[in-house]
Parts: structure tokens; sequence; C-alpha cells
């Protein structure tokens, strides 16, 4: 079984940023793929951005040139340095991880974008 456990998320004002880290514990694959999706009120969640564990990444072009994402393979965690942030950011974002076609979720951390 796998854990994932998300922090950092909170109140920003327009332009701000926050970044969220996400641990992940248990059994973890050395091979797996770790990422970041976010759900706004009234809408489905969308990828926002995911990272294997080689380094490969895709950015979702929503957030492109804003979000980053990077990993620490030694501490199983996942970051998401988010700047410039715009109120369309808003968001219940959660951490996920694929490993061996399993998908594993976080609770989710919520991020308001407010002035």
């Amino acid at each position: 079984q796998v854990q994932l456990a998300e922090s950092g998320g909170g109140l920003v004002q327009p332009g701000g940023s926050l970044r969220l880290s996400c641990a992940a514990s248990g059994s973890i694959f050395r091979s797996n793929v770790m990422g970041w999706f976010r759900q706004a009120p009234g809408e489905q969640r969308e990828l926002a951005a995911r990272i294997t564990s080689g380094g490969d990444s895709y950015i979702a072009d929503s957030v492109k040139g804003r979000f980053a994402i990077s990993r620490d393979n030694a501490k199983n965690t996942v970051f998401l340095q988010m700047n410039s942030l715009k109120p369309e950011d808003t968001a219940v974002y959660y951490c996920s991880l694929t490993q061996s076609g399993a998908d594993y979720w976080g609770q989710g951390t919520l991020v308001t974008v407010s002035s």
C-alpha cells in the first residue's frame, strides 16, 4: 500500500508563489510517476504536472512557464513550485503516484489565490 501526504497549500495573493510538497510512503517501486492534479470548484480534475522517477517531466499548457515540478527520489517526495499565481489557479491540488498500473492519491491541499 502507498500513502501520499501533501503540504504547502494556503491563501496567496495574485502574483504570489507557493510550493507544494508530497511525501510518499509505503511500498514504493523504483520506477514510478508522481504528479499533481488540480480540481477547481465545479470543474473536472485536470493534470497540472507530472515527473517520472527518471526525471522526465510534463507541464500542462495552462501552467507552463509559471509552475515547475521536481522530485527527490531518495525521499520519495515531489514538489510543485507555483509562481505568478492567478485567481484561476484556485483549486484543490492532489498528489498522485502511479506504479505498476496502479494509481494512488493524496487527500488534497487547497490553494486559494485571492486578494
